[in-house]
C-alpha cells in the first residue's frame, strides 16, 4: 500500500503537485465552508480520476501531530490487491437509520469483506441505530469503525459525499476487499463522572425526556448553572455515561446534539435506552491525552506499525474543552503509532468503532478513536 497526504486552503489547490499517479481511494477533511462548494472535491477527482474519493465536513482536520481549520486535509492509497466499494445512501424520511445501515450492509456484504469504515450525516442521523443495522446485516466479525460528520461548535449543517460534492443528508461507506487488507481499531475516552447516577425513566431512541421522573432539560441546566444559556454547545463539555442496570460495566458516552425548551428534552449522538443509568461526566486534560494514547495503543495491537493509515476521529466536545492543549492528545496518539505511518483524521459528532468489552461495533462519543490501516506484503 502507498499512500499520500495532501493539504488545501479553501478555495485553492491540492498540494504537492506531484502524486502517486493513481490512487484506489481518497480520504478527506475539511470545515463546511471549505468543502461545500464542491471545488476541492472536484480538483481531487481530476487529480485522481479512478479513485473512490469519500470525504466530510468536520469540527476541525488532524493531520499528523497538528489541528488545524484552516486547511483542508486528505490521503490517497494506492493498494497493491485490496479492491474497494462505496455504498451512498441519501437520507429521506422514508427510513430509519437502522434501515439505512441495513441498506449499506446488503450492498457491500461480501465473502472477502474485511472491513468498512462509515462517514455519516452527523445532525439528521441516529448514529446508534445506524450502527447497529450495519452490523445486524454484517455481523461482528467485520470491522467497523468511522464518525459522524461535523459543523465546529455550530450544529447547524454537516457534510459528506461519496464520489460526488459534499451534501447534507448522505452516508457514505466504504468497503474494504481481499485477504491481505489489515484493519485494527481503538476507542478510549478519559473522562472523570460525577454526580449521582440517575435513572432513565422516559426516553424513545435518542430523544431523552425524564431522569428520575423529572424534565432532563431542567436537571441539566441545574448542573451546567451560568453555561445552560450556551447550550447545546457547553453541553459537550458535561456529557453523560450511560450504561445497562444488567451490564453495568458495558457504559456509553453520549453527547447532546439538540435541545428543545419548551418539551424540557434533550437529543443526542445516540440512543439512551430508557431504564438504563445515567452520569455526569467531565474532563481532565492529562486523562484525556492518556486515553487518546489508549486508543492509540489497542489500535496498533502491541506492535509499532510501518506504512500504515492511522485515521483518527475525535469528538468535538474533546477539542472545545482542551482548547489549545488539544494537541496533546495528538501527540499522545502519534507517539504510540510511530513517525513511519500516515495520520489523518478530524474532529467528529460521534465515533464509531468496536466496544472495548463486546468487541461490537457502536456509536460512541466523547472518544478517541483510530482506525489503523495496513497491507501484508
Amino acid at each position: 500500500m502507498k499512500s499520500e497526504q495532501l493539504i488545501a486552503k479553501p478555495g485553492g489547490h491540492w498540494q504537492p503537485s506531484t502524486n502517486l499517479g493513481q490512487a484506489d481511494l481518497v480520504l478527506y477533511f475539511g470545515i463546511r465552508d471549505a468543502l461545500e462548494d464542491g471545488h476541492l472535491f472536484k480538483a481531487l477527482q481530476q487529480r485522481y480520476p479512478a479513485a473512490a474519493i469519500v470525504g466530510c465536513s468536520t469540527g476541525g482536520q488532524i493531520l499528523g501531530d497538528d489541528v488545524t481549520d484552516e486547511i483542508a486535509t486528505a490521503v490517497a492509497l494506492d493498494f497493491d490487491t485490496t479492491s474497494v466499494k462505496l455504498s451512498v445512501q441519501k437520507i429521506t424520511d422514508d427510513n430509519t437509520s437502522n434501515d439505512y445501515g441495513r441498506t449499506i450492509g446488503r450492498e457491500l456484504a461480501g465473502p472477502d469483506l474485511a472491513g468498512v469504515f462509515l462517514l455519516s450525516d452527523g445532525i439528521s442521523v441516529n448514529g446508534s441505530e445506524l450502527t447497529a443495522g450495519l452490523v445486524a446485516e454484517l455481523g461482528p466479525d467485520v470491522s467497523l469503525s468511522g464518525g459522524m460528520a461535523g459543523d465546529g461548535a455550530a450544529f447547524k449543517r454537516t457534510l459528506v459525499g461519496g464520489n460526488a460534492s459534499p451534501a447534507e443528508n448522505v452516508i457514505v461507506a466504504v468497503g474494504f476487499y481481499g485477504p491481505k487488507i489489515n484493519i485494527q481499531t481503538g476507542s478510549s475516552g478519559g473522562w472523570d463522572v460525577f454526580g449521582p447516577h440517575r435513572s432513565i425513566t422516559r426516553s424513545i431512541g435518542n430523544v431523552l425526556y425524564e431522569l428520575d421522573g423529572r424534565p432532563a432539560l431542567d436537571l441539566y441546566e441545574r448542573y451546567l448553572g451560568d453555561e445552560a444559556a450556551g447550550l447545546p454547545g457547553t453541553a459537550l463539555l458535561f456529557p453523560l455515561k450511560i450504561s445497562d442496570p444488567k451490564r453495568p460495566e458495558h457504559d456509553i458516552v453520549r453527547t447532546i446534539l439538540s435541545v428543545d425548551r419548551i418539551a424540557k428534552t434533550m437529543t443526542f449522538a445516540g440512543n439512551v435506552p430508557q431504564g438504563w443509568t445515567a452520569q455526569l461526566m467531565r474532563g481532565r486534560f492529562s486523562e484525556l491525552a492518556a486515553g487518546s494514547a489508549d486508543a492509540a495503543r489497542q489500535a496498533c495491537g502491541g506492535t509499532k506499525k510501518e506504512n500504515a493509515l492511522a485515521l483518527l476521529v475525535s469528538c468535538i466536545g474533546r477539542r472545545l474543552l482542551m482548547g489549545q492543549m488539544v494537541a496533546d492528545e495528538i501527540e499522545a496518539a502519534t507517539a504510540e503509532i510511530g513517525p513511519d505511518n500516515a495520520i489523518l483524521g478530524f474532529y467528529s459528532y460521534g465515533e464509531i468503532a468496536p466496544h472495548k468489552i463486546s468487541h461490537i461495533a457502536e456509536l460512541h462519543n466523547q472518544t478517541m478513536t483510530i482506525t489503523m490501516i495496513s497491507e501484508s506484503i
